[in-house]
């Protein structure tokens, strides 16, 4: 696949795409069927506008957010992660096989990577930042164990 040439705010082509897109951000596994009477189209409609939204790379994947008591018997993290020159790629991969990671960002100033993990208690997170630590081409991690979430815009 290709990707795309403008950058994604100019691939949605009108308020459906982001009315769609925010329904979606919602719930990931609403049906076609529902969206479409949700939005007032058909549901050819919408299985069409959703092909071209994933084949333009606007729409990347679908995922599974946990809610309620999965998140409040549970423990996350940010961890700002140092990795040795040309070893981003290995510490990426390495990353993504772990199910806890729910983002990884790369940025600027004192790390390279900042990861937030989410884990069902603090021995899970241990072993995790052990984990996490072993990685060849990591030099250092720093964690900040998040306490209350006072603002999520998240969806």
């Amino acid at each position: 696949m290709n990707a795309p040439t403008h950058p994604p705010e100019t691939l949605l082509r009108d308020q459906f795409d982001r009315e769609l897109i925010a329904l979606l951000q919602a719930n990931a596994r609403e049906s076609t069927a529902n969206l479409a009477r949700r939005l007032g189209v058909a549901r050819t409609t919408v299985v069409a506008r959703l092909a071209k939204l994933e084949a333009n790379g606007l729409i990347s994947g679908y995922s599974v957010r946990l809610g309620g008591e999965a998140i409040a018997r549970g423990v996350q993290a940010f961890v700002g992660i140092v990795v040795q020159p040309k070893a981003g790629r290995e510490v990426i991969r390495e990353l993504t096989k772990f199910p806890e990671l729910l983002q990884l960002a790369s940025v600027s100033g004192e790390f390279d990577y900042m990861a937030t993990l989410r884990a069902d208690s603090t021995a899970r997170l241990d072993v995790l930042l052990d984990q996490i630590g072993e990685i060849e081409g990591v030099t250092r991690t720093n964690t900040s164990v998040i306490l209350a979430l006072r603002i999520d815009r998240g969806g």
